[in-house]
């Protein structure tokens, strides 16, 4: 037997007391972390829960208790009633509202994202003169405020007579959301490798073979995110509904939700109504995207 084989091997190096607590508390929140999320959810849900508690409230009971009395006087909860669901889906056309509406919300989604990818990759991978400068150019148009817009864009729509129709409301929500697009796909498609287009240019590939079969394959966490944000801004849009849409038979499901407030504020228990039956897509839009939404986010964060 030799020498080393007689040898005891010598004991293995125990890791501080200090740095192993560390490496279980690696990935934890603090408790004041934890405090803090706590408190921000709850003010965010709050107010949602005050909306749905008096959207099933009797028009008496919600001019004249709070909604948080539901829970101090058991005797109300016998008075809920759907009654305020029953009359807005009478009231307000919901079912042409949500036919409208997605009318309205998917091509004014999915026309930007197309025509914003091919910016973006241009940006990302192709060389011109001035390319920096028209990035900047269409990076700072997300300072300028929409509503400054509105009034020369109406004029525009009058003289074309497309004022209160649909192509109005995709043309506002293409352009005002273009800007945001392109930065979004051009930030995400420069972290790319470029050795994968660098391999298909050796094999002959042209850049319109490279972005159908390269580039929006690998972006699509990045699409999905933002069609995320396109999707719920146009859905839950009001203003350029209003404005270039406004009442009638090809308003979305904002303006009906809304017209069911008179002037003085009656019906306002019916808005309540309204607005969680207005819910319903953008949560289920998000819940079916949510994990490219998530990959989006975290994309690039780790490298390896």
């Amino acid at each position: 037997m030799s020498v080393t084989e007689r040898l005891p091997a010598p004991p293995a190096a125990e890791k501080p007391a200090a740095s192993r607590g560390a490496l279980r508390r690696q990935g934890q929140a603090t408790p004041v972390a934890k405090a803090t999320v706590i408190f921000v959810c709850t003010l965010w849900i709050i107010p949602t829960l005050g909306l749905l508690i008096t959207s099933f409230r009797t028009k008496d009971d919600a001019n004249m208790l709070g909604w948080w009395t539901i829970f101090t006087d058991p005797a109300s909860l016998g008075r809920l009633t759907t009654s305020a669901y029953s009359e807005v889906t009478a009231q307000a056309n919901l079912d042409q509202a949500f036919v409208n509406s997605f009318a309205i919300a998917l091509p004014a989604t999915f026309i930007p994202l197309l025509i914003a990818a091919f910016a973006a990759y241009a940006f990302a991978f192709m060389s011109f003169p001035g390319r920096n400068t028209l990035f900047i150019v269409i990076v700072s148009l997300l300072v300028v405020p929409n509503y400054v817009a509105l009034v020369p864009i109406l004029q525009l729509y009058g003289d074309f007579g497309i004022t209160g129709t649909f192509p109005a409301a995709w043309l506002a929500h293409i352009g005002f959301g273009m800007s945001l697009a392109i930065y979004i796909l051009r930030n995400y498609m420069a972290t790319l490798p470029k050795a994968v287009l660098e391999s298909a240019k050796i094999d002959g590939a042209t850049h319109f073979t490279m972005f159908w079969r390269l580039i929006m394959p690998m972006s699509v966490p990045a699409l999905a995110s933002f069609a995320i944000f396109q999707f719920l801004w146009v859905w839950n849009d009001l203003l350029i509904a209003l404005v270039f849409i406004g009442p009638g038979e090809n308003e979305p499901i904002t303006v009906a939700v809304k017209g069911l407030m008179g002037q003085q504020g009656q019906g306002w228990q019916m808005v309540t109504a309204g607005g969680f039956i207005s819910m319903i897509v953008p949560i289920l839009f998000f819940l079916a995207l949510q994990r490219f939404f998530v990959r989006g986010l975290t994309a690039g964060s780790v490298k390896g």
